[in-house]
């Protein structure tokens, strides 16, 4: 059958040709243009279900040009325009967005490249054709923020959105970064926690988003052909659902489902589960923090002001730069605030230190503005360099992170928001009031009672000092009563780097230490916070802190009496005439370096100690070893006063050389400290000592050259030549593990725990190299 057209109907046909719109056309061709004014005018694909579009963005009177799907969801954006912006097709062949004004926003690059014409595929993918219809340019291997089905996603490419980006690395891990360099996310093949490689084959990864919502990482070297990563979580579900993959404008990177021709987007999976892990999310020196209505910013403290009221995201800023403070710095605690400390921001600057000589280092150092311990017992600790600093609150953390700030330090104050019911406000006020006065006439009443009486009530206060002394918690003194217990701090029995101590008895004849601490300028309440610290850290070998007053400018702490004083009244028997035996030694040695060990390994927060001497090791009426004044470097201000090279605080031969070299302060500088205490438990001299005996040498320097030559016997005290307790083989390990503290390097010293079993005899430890030009300084 046959059909003939008439002139008539022909005519007409040509013309309906003509008059086609190119919005329902399956080819563009080069000079088409769509404008932002007129979004009814678009271009589809086959099957309608992608077009490209101008839809409204969030900013009103602006569009977001993009290809998007059902009408509703964009799955790739070439940038915003004002209502007067045009997408072109020039005929050069290259993509173009541009402003009302003229004004290019994006290109895609492809002029001249022989492109004919472009299309929309049915995949979402929108591509640039030449003559013999191969792709020039794709949207797929150019994508914004979001990966589609079909759509391989290999190395090279990244999704962005803000500061974030989206990438898949060689090795086949995937990982999120912020501004291009801090990897807060990592996930894939070779993501082990210890760095190394389980696949190191690959030949050319990529990642891969399947209909059924099960993303996966393909290569033709992995078993199968790829390795499943992740599952959104209507995995498989109804044959209607489109998915896709997008990064979000908050970091983080999901897996959301969208039926077709709804508008409603379900999230299936989502990268980082805790939003407040994600770097940056509130901005510069933003806290982030959850409450009912899910993770909120805020700033540190009211030091810190928004950069928008509106928009808290954007982060905060100072009220006085660092710059303007002409040295009047200070740290400003956090509780249960962590800093985001992710690789490689702040590789070069994780050290191993207690949490006071974290903040100590922080304060002085200008490449520091903030300090992280980890609080997990490892002693881990990061100095944040200058530049963005955020962080997350949760009230289960148990560290308190550190910030740079301008003195004074003020609080986080009530939000004006908060502000919203005054009357209750002073209600509340009135009734605390009126309880306080009611509890004030009621203790009133009762010391009239217990007081009617002297006796009555010495008696009393007995009965509670012996009470609060049996809860092993610190007891809190007033400064009357210590001074009435020390008989006005007549009986001194020595002095230190942190104050005098004196000699006094409780109402329940128990005798105890008072040390008076000199230069504190703490706040009562953060001084009571320390001490908390110090005297909930209980060892046999510490010790023991019976109590405290806090009390005006009077800051003192009570100790347990040690009966046998220090150390160094024993081992330097020309100084005092006393002798230790070598039994009592070693085991006051291996005492002291369990103390340590419990300083820096197995409290909840490494302490260190940062004065090991022998004065500050007690020995009490059984001449057991206790480890004095660990802690109370927390107490000291952290100013130049105390920490600049020219006033350390620290004694003469005892010094870590990093301390003079003006690095930071860390557990091994006690490793250091205690080597040089070993040494002189050992020879019964000072170490920084010269003598003609020692060829004029300091004696550390010629006991090594003794050990070298396998001489232990001479750098042993001569009182113990004939002693019959004297055990050689301890001696020799004693002397081997002091010169492997006191190495200049702090690399080649062992931990505490290493110490200890060399002491035991349960490791063996290689010959210590040689101590190198150990320093000779004099400090106040």
């Amino acid at each position: 059958m046959s059909i003939t057209l008439t002139s008539l109907e022909l005519f007409l046909l040509l013309h309906l040709l003509l008059c086609l719109d190119f919005s329902s056309s399956l080819t563009i061709p080069l000079g088409s243009t769509l404008h932002a004014s007129n979004r009814n005018h678009s271009w589809y694909s086959l099957s309608s279900a992608f077009s490209l579009s101008f839809i409204p963005a969030a900013i009103p009177g602006s569009y977001l040009f993009a290809v998007v799907f059902s009408n509703t969801v964009p799955i790739w954006s070439a940038g915003i325009v004002d209502s007067g912006g045009s997408f072109r097709l020039l005929r050069s062949g290259s993509l173009r967005l541009v402003n009302g004004s003229g004004a290019t926003v994006w290109d895609s690059g492809s002029e001249n490249q022989g492109v004919a014409s472009a299309s929309l595929e049915d995949s979402g993918n929108f591509v640039l054709l030449n003559r013999r219809n191969s792709t020039v340019w794709s949207s797929f291997a150019h994508p914004s923020d979001v990966i589609v089905p079909t759509q391989s996603f290999t190395v090279g490419m990244s999704l962005r959105s803000g500061s974030y980006s989206f990438h898949l690395s060689k090795n086949g891990n995937l990982n999120l970064k912020w501004n291009n360099s801090v990897v807060y996310w990592n996930l894939g093949l070779n993501s082990l926690i210890d760095g190394s490689n389980s696949i190191s084959n690959l030949s050319s990864p990529s990642f891969v988003l399947k209909p059924n919502g099960v993303a996966s990482i393909l290569d033709s070297n992995l078993p199968n052909g790829g390795a499943i990563s992740v599952y959104s979580s209507d995995y498989g579900e109804g044959n209607d659902v489109f998915r896709f993959l997008k990064l979000d404008d908050d970091g983080n990177l999901r897996i959301y489902s969208v039926s077709k021709g709804s508008e409603i987007q379900t999230q299936g999976w989502v990268a980082v589960v805790d939003q407040c892990q994600v770097f940056g999310f509130c901005g510069r020196f933003g806290i982030c923090r959850y409450d009912d209505s899910g993770p909120k910013c805020e700033c540190p403290s009211e030091n810190f002001v928004p950069v928008d009221v509106n928009g808290m995201r954007k982060g905060c800023r100072r009220k006085v730069e660092l710059e303007d403070c002409h040295g009047n710095e200070a740290m400003l605690d956090l509780e249960h605030t962590r800093f985001l400390t992710y690789q490689p921001e702040v590789s070069a600057q994780r050290f191993t230190l207690g949490i006071e000589a974290c903040r100590v280092n922080c304060l002085v150092g200008s490449f520091c503005v903030a300090s992280v311990p980890m609080a997990d017992g490892s002693g881990v600790c990061f100095l944040k360099p200058p530049g963005f600093v955020c962080g997350y609150k949760n009230p289960s953390l148990t560290s308190t992170s550190s910030l740079k700030v301008c003195k004074p330090v003020l609080p986080y104050s009530l939000k004006k928001s908060d502000e919203r019911w005054p009357i209750r406000v002073w209600i509340i006020a009135v009734v605390v009031i009126a309880t306080l006065l009611c509890l004030v006439a009621v203790e009133v009443a009762l010391w009239w009672c217990c007081c009617g009486n002297r006796s009555k009530f010495g008696a009393l206060s007995t009965h509670h000092t012996l009470l609060e002394y049996a809860s092993s918690a610190p007891m809190r003194f007033s400064y009357k009563e210590l001074q009435r217990c020390t008989k006005g701090f007549k009986e001194k029995l020595g002095a230190g780097g942190f104050g005098a101590v004196y000699k006094g008895m409780l109402a329940n004849r128990t005798v105890i230490a008072v040390k008076r601490l000199e230069g504190i300028e703490q706040g009562e309440k953060q001084f009571r916070t320390e001490v908390a610290t110090i005297g909930s850290t209980h060892h046999l070998n510490l010790v023991r802190l019976v109590g405290f007053c806090s009390q005006g400018r009077h800051r003192l702490l009570v100790y347990e009496f040690m009966k046998n004083g220090s150390l160094d009244k024993f081992i330097f028997a020309a100084e005092s005439g006393r002798l230790l035996s070598w039994e009592y030694r070693f085991s006051i040695a291996l005492g002291a370096a369990k103390a340590i060990l419990y300083l820096h390994e197995e409290c909840s927060n490494c302490i260190v100690h940062c004065d090991i001497k022998p004065e500050n090791i007690l020995l009490d009426e059984n001449f057991n070893a206790k480890v004095s004044d660990f802690g109370l470097a927390k107490l000291i201000p952290n100013d130049d006063r105390y920490w600049n090279m020219s006033c350390v605080r620290g004694t003469r031969g005892y010094l870590a050389p990093e301390w003079l070299a003006n690095l930071p302060i860390t557990s091994n500088s006690d490793v250091y400290s205690y080597g040089m205490v070993l040494l002189e438990i050992v020879s019964g001299r000072r170490n920084f000592e010269v003598s003609e005996e020692t060829n004029h040498k300091k004696f550390s320097d010629w006991a090594y050259e003794e050990f070298e030559k396998g001489n232990s016997e001479a750098i042993l005290d001569k009182c113990l030549h004939g002693d019959e307790t004297v055990d050689m083989e301890q001696v020799r390990r004693m002397v081997q593990a002091s010169f492997w503290c006191i190495q200049k390097h702090t690399s080649h010293r062992p931990s505490m725990g290493k110490v200890v079993q060399i002491l035991e005899g349960i490791v063996e430890m290689s010959k210590p190299l040689a101590p190198n030009a150990i320093p000779d300084v004099s400090v106040t």
